[in-house]
């Protein structure tokens, strides 16, 4: 099967399309852009230069991505977008380019889901399996690790890190790190337990999801004690446990500090 372009489509001669791409009607594709086998382009897509998607996308109407970074101090070089594979990207969803200074890559990995209206600033770095769900918003700089969940209206201020297989409720607000395996809400995010539902849908052991129970324990229901204490005597006990031992990194990594 052939690439199919709509008449009414403009695609550069410098763009690169694999095998069995579609692209719609009204849709643009600018030079430098690479697209891989099998992803289908809806109509009315705006796909800016220095644009890379992977194999098996699904883009639909109104989509923009590589649109220059929404940055002040950007001024016009080179920088780029990278999207990998079988990620579904949604009406009037936005992924800005990234910036010089925040090492002039945005990357979305695969297996995603962006819904209508959702945006990724210039700079952030999206893990694979992420779900972002109608109006949720990164702003630049952010990481999202892999398997975690925002839900509508989410808005994640520039920085910050939510970690893998992280809930984050509707409307919230996030402005510090979101640790890893934990549901945030409120109308500026704060941790409300474990995310026990969605790592018994992922199939975690019962087992590791108890370790990681009371390691949420230890961590943040120990109001006598300092964070700093308190992870030194989670790795203690369990840091064994590899999942136990990636929050404790993340938290020891984080330099906006952790919503409590």
């Amino acid at each position: 099967m052939s690439v199919k372009i709509h008449p009414t489509a403009v695609v550069s001669e410098r763009a690169e399309l694999g095998e069995e791409v579609s692209v719609g009607p009204y849709t643009i594709v600018e030079e430098e852009v690479t697209i891989g086998q099998g992803t289908v382009i809806d109509a009315h897509v705006m796909i800016k230069a220095h644009t890379s998607v992977g194999r098996d996308c699904r883009l639909y109407p109104y989509a923009s991505l590589g649109t220059d970074p929404q940055d002040l101090l950007y001024q016009g070089e080179e920088t780029r977008l990278v999207i990998g594979d079988n990620n579904i990207i949604r009406e009037f969803a936005t992924l800005n380019r990234g910036t010089p200074r925040g090492g002039a890559v945005t990357r979305l990995g695969s297996h995603n889901m962006l819904m209508a209206y959702t945006h990724v600033g210039h700079d952030c770095q999206i893990g694979d399996h992420v779900v972002m769900v109608n109006l949720a918003t990164l702003a630049g700089h952010c990481q999202v690790e892999d398997w975690a969940v925002l839900s509508g209206m989410v808005a994640v201020q520039q920085f910050t890190r939510i970690g893998t297989h992280a809930f984050i409720g509707g409307m919230t607000g996030v402005d510090k790190d979101v640790p890893p395996y934990c549901v945030a809400s409120d109308y500026r995010a704060r941790l409300y337990g474990l995310n026990t539902v969605g790592l018994k849908r992922r199939g975690f052991p019962a087992e590791t999801v108890a370790q990681l129970k009371e390691a949420y324990r230890l961590l943040f229901r120990n109001k006598d004690s300092v964070l700093s204490v308190n992870l030194d005597r989670v790795e203690e006990s369990l840091g064994h446990v590899p999942e136990v031992k990636r929050v404790v990194d993340f938290i020891r990594a984080s330099k906006r500090g952790i919503c409590r």
